[in-house]
């Protein structure tokens, strides 16, 4: 697994502003950085055309993106705060969540696994890091990487993979649920990024695959996406002990556009008759309808 961190910006270096977009090839196809115009050291990234990530490199507690704050209230909720979390996120882009972690949570150690070398080289070009982030970035298959990690070795995972704007195949399926498991300490949770619409065929698929590796489960999305009006994100936690349940329905309640979050029998009705979904049955996410996330 190879490691970007060889040589970090030295201390004190200033991180550069962005008077103008920043476009290259990369793996994946082709990404952009384009400034925020009304924030000074804003960028948001695009691959294909596709929102990626949202960074202002001034705000690193700023999250643009509603399914990346309702993440980051799934970590708030989950110790004191500023208390450290061991954290394993799956994706990288250009870092906002792990950027975040490391702002709220000072301390904590933090592994970003992201499978587009090219990409990752335009972040630390134009995005770098803090020296004393305590974020390792390495380029690798997130799935590759996780089951790699040793057993009970983290906290928590965030799981935020997609390859254009579609979750890969092989990071659907029950297999990879029990991967997800295994690298997580007691009372450790996994976080996940899905998106999906009406009639939730994939959404259900993916319920069912961890609810049967964790004893507990719910789901944060906006109330029009659950009943089905719409394409949109949700947010998945699973863990073996009990979720902060309160703490989280009262962080996502009070966010600018408020989420619900369904567990116990609601969730278990959501699930209905679906079936885990094997490796060799596994599809990637729907692909969203044109236009629902692009960025021209």
């Amino acid at each position: 697994m190879a490691d970007l961190n060889d040589a970090p910006p030295a201390a004190g270096d200033p991180i550069p502003a962005f008077p103008v977009p920043v476009t290259r090839e990369v793996d994946c196809g082709t990404a952009k950085l384009l400034p925020d115009v009304d924030r000074p050291r804003a960028v948001l990234l695009t691959v294909d055309g596709a929102p990626q990530s949202y960074v202002d490199l001034d705000e690193p507690t700023y999250l643009e993106f509603e399914y990346a704050r309702r993440i980051a209230h799934v970590l708030d909720a989950l110790a004191a705060p500023g208390d450290p979390l061991d954290a394993l996120h799956l994706g990288g882009g250009a870092l906002a969540l792990p950027r975040y972690l490391a702002a709220t949570r000072p301390a904590s150690r933090q592994q970003v696994i992201e499978a587009d070398r090219g990409l990752l080289d335009l972040v630390r070009e134009h995005l770098p890091l803090p020296p004393d982030s305590g974020i390792e970035v390495h380029a690798a298959d997130a799935r590759t990487a996780l089951e790699a990690a040793p057993e009970a070795s983290v906290d928590v995972v965030v799981a935020d993979v997609f390859g254009g704007s579609r979750v890969p195949a092989h990071l659907t399926s029950a297999e990879y649920a029990g991967a997800a498991a295994r690298a997580l300490r007691p009372g450790g949770c996994y976080v996940a990024n899905l998106a999906d619409s009406a009639p939730f065929t994939f959404l259900r698929g993916q319920l069912a695959n961890y609810a049967a590796v964790f004893d507990r489960l719910c789901l944060i999305a906006e109330p029009s996406m659950l009943r089905g009006r719409r394409f949109g994100n949700a947010v998945l936690v699973a863990s073996q002990e009990e979720l902060p349940l309160a703490e989280i329905a009262r962080r996502v309640a009070a966010d600018a556009f408020p989420a619900r979050v369904e567990h116990g029998p609601r969730l278990r009705q959501l699930i209905g008759d679906a079936q885990l979904v094997r490796d060799v049955d596994a599809v990637p996410s729907p692909e969203p309808p044109t236009g629902a996330f692009s960025v021209g």
